[in-house]
């Protein structure tokens, strides 16, 4: 037993492990997009796919020897891919498809490890079953799980904060060769086994030659070896969709509006996966009636906060909702799962629905919905899940259950009518959600929102409409340095366009270059708001990450450079690292200011900006800026942090700093580089 219980747990803390792991790797070529997150879950739910049914198919088409042989052949070649590390050839050079890219890079990068790594818990399983006849499989299965939950927990607490993600990979690298030989090897001893695979019939899987055998199998398996009823099998499929899509959905709604950072991705994953060790290591720990009550409450609890911007305070609710979907969809699951004769198929079908799941979330709702409405069509969907597996039960659940499902769909509909309400614009692609809402006041009010955040708006009608409101006010740290900085043409350089509000402190004779990772963003800023046309400057706009198009450029000398890219409410890492700081520093003007947008809710970023000021000898100080009108066009100038960094001592001297605050180094808080970096360690409390 314990040769195979340790492959399963390797292959399997390797293969969670390395999720993470390359997804931070590239996370910075993509802008911090919570989208990439999801495209590498369809990746690796794609290859998981991959590996089930080729587990299946050789278990039901090769006999004993050819088995271990080619999978030895396999793992092998997948040596020759180590390591594990993203060649720069992929990073975008800005009108990519970013989807094809990143999928093609991790296609390259680890296609093949990870397919194989893929293949080893039904593939162990199977050859255990077949040489021993012991009602163990399943359980081997929640050991794999375990050693996932293991593996995700411990990088972003155990990990991440200590390791650098290059020192990370070459150690996974190691791990992975070990797994190599290890698998190898148990391949062999299978073979060797008294009741031995070899005794395997060539196209035909071996089956239990008595009842005892079967009654082995455990008593919560479906004693037939048959194949399951198609209804069984669909069943398979559906319960384990809905348990990726949900995961997926949730992920996705925390990550585009907190950050896109491994916590973020591997928290909901780690809760996922519990449910999963749950339901297969200890099925009686399953009961329909509670879980399902316990889903039935919190569906409409998760839809009702669905747009609640108090993501800290409401991410329990949604953490615990998460639980109990997945331990509906997973416990009913697990209450279907037939003999260990048809467990690679049983896999195969998980699999299958787990592909189906993500496809939904990361390809399907882009391509199909104009707007953020996954969330809720799963929530809905589940509802009626939760109806279909009452049919068998009391009449009280099912009455209960129909009445969960009207209460989800007048609940859905009533939230999506508020997130369409007002809305002028909508467009939707990679990069998220980008809506124009216009609000009924005096003057007239045009904002701009990424997900659930405002990024930026515009008075309307003269004399207002080049009144840089919101987070650009005349007192905010923007007013406040072009007040300071002296007379005459400047070159600005802008990260992330927004409204394009900023373009209202344009002056003739200055040059100002625009770098937008998101096409929509400039087309509504076009369409929906007048900064660019009206800015008295010339301007050029760059399409693309704003840190890699300043990386391939030559020296732009600017005299401000403003950081002003968001990812929902928080500045995306990337661009707040070491490696970011060099670029923008290279494009610095002798006397020049660099700006650090601050103004969010969970992010603590001053401690790790003044690190970077003092790596790269400027000085850094805080702006802050709380206006306190009700009425007017002033009662649009918003609360916000600015942190502006420079060597130029003049401007920080100039009156209009006068309430600049120094900022205080963190002992906890060091210079985050592209390769190590801890969100944890920066939320706000």
């Amino acid at each position: 037993m314990l040769p195979y219980a340790l492959t399963i747990f390797l292959s399997a803390f390797l293969l969670f492990l390395v999720q993470p792991l390359i997804a931070k790797q590239i996370l910075p070529w993509f802008g911090g997009s919570a989208s990439v997150w999801n495209t590498c879950m369809l990746f690796f739910q794609t290859l998981l796919l991959a590996g089930y049914a080729y587990a299946d198919r050789s278990v039901q088409h090769l006999n004993a020897k050819r088995q271990v042989i080619l999978h030895a052949v396999l793992l092998v070649l997948s040596l020759l891919c180590l390591p594990i590390i993203a060649s720069e050839s992929w990073k975008p050079q800005g009108d990519e498809d970013p989807i094809i890219r990143i999928l093609g890079l991790l296609v390259a990068t680890i296609g093949l490890p990870y397919a194989l790594l893929s293949t080893t818990t039904p593939l162990i399983q199977a050859w255990y079953w077949q040489s021993f006849k012991q009602a163990v499989p399943y359980r081997l299965f929640a050991l794999s799980n375990a050693a996932s939950l293991a593996a995700l927990l411990g990088y972003p607490t155990l990990i991440e904060p200590f390791f650098g993600g290059r020192q990370t990979a070459l150690v996974w690298s190691v791990g992975y060769a070990i797994f190599a030989l290890l698998c190898i090897w148990v391949g062999w001893k299978s073979i060797s086994a008294p009741a031995s695979l070899s005794s395997t019939v060539e196209g035909r899987s071996l089956a239990p030659q008595s009842h005892e055998d079967e009654s082995a199998a455990g008593k919560t398996q479906q004693g037939s070896t048959q194949s399951p009823p198609l209804s069984a099998r669909l069943a398979w499929i559906v319960l384990s969709a809905l348990g990726s899509a949900v995961l997926l959905a949730v992920t996705n709604h925390l990550t585009q509006n907190i950050s896109s950072v491994p916590f973020l991705w591997v928290l909901p994953l780690a809760l996922y996966l519990i449910t999963f060790i749950i339901c297969f290591d200890r099925p009686g720990w399953y009961h329909r009636g509670f879980w399902g009550v316990a889903a039935a409450i919190s569906l409409p609890v998760m839809v009702y906060f669905a747009d609640s911007l108090a993501l800290f305070q409401v991410s329990g609710l949604y953490a615990a909702g998460l639980f109990a979907v997945c331990m509906f969809c997973h416990g009913e699951l697990a209450s279907l799962k037939p003999h260990p004769s048809q467990l690679t198929r049983f896999y195969l079908a998980m699999s299958l629905g787990g592909a189906l799941g993500a496809l939904s979330i990361a390809i399907g709702a882009p391509m199909l919905l104009s707007g953020y409405y996954e969330l809720h069509i799963t929530l809905a969907v589940i509802a009626l899940v939760l109806l279909w597996r009452s049919f068998d039960s009391t009449w009280i659940w099912r009455f209960s259950s129909a009445g969960l499902v009207a209460a989800v769909l007048f609940l859905v509909h009533d939230e999506l009518e508020a997130y369409r309400l007002g809305i002028r614009e909508m467009e939707r692609n990679f990069y998220g959600v980008v809506r124009t809402r216009d609000y009924p006041s005096e003057p007239g009010f045009r904002y701009m929102l990424h997900g659930a955040i405002n990024h930026g708006g515009q008075l309307q009608g003269e004399p207002f409409e080049m009144m840089p409101a919101t987070y650009y006010s005349p007192n905010s740290g923007y007013g406040r340095l072009f007040q300071a900085m002296p007379e005459g043409p400047k070159r600005v350089g802008l990260i992330g366009l927004g409204a394009g509000a900023l373009a209202a402190y344009a002056q003739s004779g200055d040059h100002w270059v625009i770098y937008e990772i998101n096409p929509a963003v400039v087309d509504l800023a076009k369409k929906e708001f007048s900064f660019l046309d009206r800015m008295k400057a010339p301007y050029e706009i760059v399409l693309g990450d704003g840190r890699l198009a300043l990386e391939r450029e030559a020296p732009r000398q600017y005299d401000v450079l403003a950081v002003d890219a968001f990812s929902g409410d928080s500045i995306p890492i990337h661009l707040v690292t070491k490696e970011a700081m060099a670029a923008y520093v290279k494009h610095l003007a002798p006397g020049g200011v660099i700006v650090f947008q601050a103004t969010n809710r969970f992010v603590d970023l001053p401690p790790v900006a003044k690190r970077l000021a003092d790596a790269f000898g400027l000085e850094a100080v805080l702006v802050e800026d709380s206006p306190q009108f009700t009425t007017g066009p002033e009662r649009w100038y918003l609360h916000t942090d600015q942190i502006i960094m420079t060597k130029n001592k003049d401007v920080l001297k100039h009156p209009a700093f006068k309430e600049a605050k120094p900022i205080n180094l963190r002992p906890d808080v060091g210079v985050f580089t592209d390769d190590h970096s801890n969100l944890l360690r920066i939320l706000k409390h």
